[in-house]
Formats: C-alpha cells, structure tokens, sequence
C-alpha cells in the first residue's frame, strides 16, 4: 500500500474562495476520452488548466497517494475521472477540501443509483456510487455526471481495433443504447466547472444521446459514412472476458469491461435521458454527427490510431 499522508503535510484551506478565473482548473484523466476534450476546452476558453496522470508534467496517480498533494493544491476546481478498479474517490475529495478546492466535478456512471443495473456483481457500479456519496457529503460546490455508453468507444480500443478487423464480438445480443457524444460530457464539465452562476451546483445529470442504436446498427452509421464494413458477432460474457484476457488486458479490467455491457444487452442503456437538454438547452449530439465528425478525424483508417 502507498504510504499513509501525515496530516500535517496537508495544508489547511484557504479562508477565502478560490479565484475561479485565475487559479487553474485540475483535470484527473486529462488524456483519456472525456479528460482530453475537458481539457481542450478550458484552453480554448482561457482558463488556465493543470492536467493531471501518471506520465503528464503534474504526476498524479490514483495508487499513490503521495502524488496527489501537488495536483490538487493551488487549483479552483477539479474533474474527476475515477479508477474503475479501485475505489479512490472518496479519499481524493477529502484531500481536495482540505487543501482549499472549492468546486469539484465527478465522471460517474448511468445506473450506478440501480441495484443489480450492471449485473450481480455490480463491478463497474460500486466504486462510482461510493465517489458519488463522498461527493455529496463534501463542503465542496458539486457536479455529477451520469453518462451511459460513450459514442466514441466505437472509435477508441477496446472496440476500434476489432471494427477495423470487420467484427465486433460483444455480449450485447440484440440491445440498443443512445450513446452519448463525449463532446457533450465536455461541454458540461466546463459549464459546471467555470460558470459563475450555481446553476450547475448541487445538480447530477444523467446523459444520453437523442436514441437507441443497437450495435449493429451503429456499426451500419459508421459503414454508410466510411464505406468500411464491420458486423457485430454476439458473445457470451464468460468467452468476451477471455478474449480479452488473450489479447492482453488484465482479467480485472476485462471483467469490468463485461460488467459495463450487460447493461446493453439488458436493454437498460435504451432509454433517452433529459440530462444535456437540462444543462445545456439543447438535444444531445446525435450518433449520425459524432460518425461524421470522427470519420473526418480519420477514425476508421487503419493507419490512424484512437482519435476516439
């Protein structure tokens, strides 16, 4: 285990609010899917942004708690992008109040708030209803987000690789999800994570996009824009997992992966959900706009590698 932070070590908060204009915004995942397009768009704004990961400039790693200290301190507000695999998130909300973060923004999960939503074992649920409830208890100004199924998986490992082989194995069978375009979890983020106003203070969104695709429906968009066939070939959850697990990924990571599926399969992931509407005003992207979007970005080439 990393060792334990003297409490001395961690500086008692700031009697003032931080300056939300000045003091820079921390992004916990910052190179990852949502991190990224979080992190692109406080630049673009001018806000100024510290990135945080294991091999970035600011080190920060989820299993290593003496890195976290220098992330957090001297930042207004914070996303957050937990570690599916282990359940961090409460400790960091704790460390970020003490050292004087005034606004912090959670990365959850659609149907954590569901007993039995991601199956028996409820892997890919638990860790994010812990984060949640730290969240809530915290003296911080807070945002949650609840996505479902990111559309541009189709477009990042684990699923690129085997669409540009021509087969998608899943254990999705014949379900549908309205997979929500990351672009607008960002757009959110940054909304709660700067606006002045408290609109997004206290407020948990649940996202969506605006319909159901199966797989194979999807998988049919990307074709129409790109001309690049692929099918969907569904799979038991036991044989997903061991596929996986030959191709590399660790069991843990594999089975979390299976456990955020069945969701799909389930038909739990086809509902539209209100939450961009009701933080932006607006429909969420639709999937036909996201494959024409990353197509453009050279998504589906084979020379090209996760623009997702």
């Amino acid at each position: 285990m990393p060792p334990r932070v003297s409490p001395m070590a961690v500086e008692p908060p700031t009697s003032q609010a931080r300056d939300m204009t000045h003091d820079p915004v921390l992004v916990i995942g910052g190179t990852g899917k949502t991190g990224r397009r979080v992190t692109a768009r406080l630049q673009a704004n001018g806000t100024p942004v510290r990135v945080a990961s294991r091999s970035g400039a600011t080190r920060f790693d989820w299993l290593d708690e003496t890195t976290w200290n220098a992330a957090l301190t001297g930042v207004a507000a914070a996303y957050i992008v937990p570690l599916d695999s282990a359940n961090r998130t409460g400790a960091l909300v704790r460390r970020a109040v003490d050292l004087g973060v005034t606004r912090l923004v959670l990365l959850s999960s659609r149907g954590v708030d569901t007993v039995g939503y991601f199956g028996t074992e409820d892997l890919a649920g638990e860790g994010h209803l812990a984060g949640e409830a730290a969240l809530r208890a915290s003296s911080a100004d807070w945002t949650i987000l609840r996505p479902g199924w990111f559309a541009q998986n189709f477009s990042a490992e684990p699923f690129l690789s085997p669409i540009l082989r021509g087969e998608l194995r899943l254990p999705t069978a014949d379900g549908a999800a309205t997979f929500i375009d990351v672009e607008d979890i960002a757009e959110i983020a940054v909304a709660a994570l700067t606006t002045d106003d408290r609109t997004h203070i206290g407020q948990t969104y649940e996202l969506s996009g605006p319909r159901p695709l199966t797989i194979a429906e999807a998988l049919a968009e990307i074709s129409a824009v790109t001309g690049h066939q692929a099918r969907h070939v569904p799979v038991t959850v036991e044989n997903f997992i061991a596929e996986l697990v030959e191709q590399g990924a660790p069991a843990a990571e594999a089975e979390i992966w299976a456990s955020a599926l069945l969701p799909i399969r389930d038909g739990l992931e086809a509902r539209v959900s209100d939450g961009v509407r009701r933080a932006l005003g607006r429909e969420p992207r639709d999937f036909t706009d996201y494959v024409t979007a990353a197509a453009a970005a050279g998504a589906w080439r084979a020379s090209e590698k996760d623009p997702g």
